[in-house]
């Protein structure tokens, strides 16, 4: 779909693990790591942008795919809430807290673009080829 034959040639979904992983460091922190709720709510959040990704595409269908993008970009924004109230528990630094925040910025603008362009392409999926 969309030029892709699977979903780890997905820009939005490279760029989503990079956050993952930006997500798993900061929450190694000794403050951040015993804080278990905020702890796992983040890295699940986080995790469910790429994860999101993965599974829209697999659908095989544009409507489906585009639904589960949408539900990406969400997962992105609530990362994002998340970040604040690390940064305001002092969990983290503003530097930690930009860079975060930036990735998850740079994810939810290149998942937008992919759903404007499913959107606008004659492409319906490869159950349709």
């Amino acid at each position: 779909m969309a030029g892709f034959t699977k979903f780890e040639e997905i820009e939005a979904w490279k760029k989503a693990r990079e956050l993952c992983v930006l997500i798993y460091k900061i929450t190694l922190k000794d403050k951040f790591s015993k804080d278990f709720s905020l702890k796992d709510q983040i890295k699940r959040s986080s995790g469910s942008v790429m994860d999101n990704i993965a599974e829209g595409f697999e659908r095989g269908e544009k409507k489906e795919f585009i639904q589960f993008l949408y539900i990406s970009k969400s997962s992105s924004a609530e990362t994002k809430s998340q970040l604040y109230r690390a940064l305001d528990y002092e969990y983290i630094n503003k530097e930690e807290f930009e860079i975060c925040y930036e990735k998850c910025n740079e994810c939810a603008k290149i998942i937008a673009g992919l759903i404007n362009y499913l959107k606008s392409s004659e492409i319906k999926g490869p159950k349709y080829l």
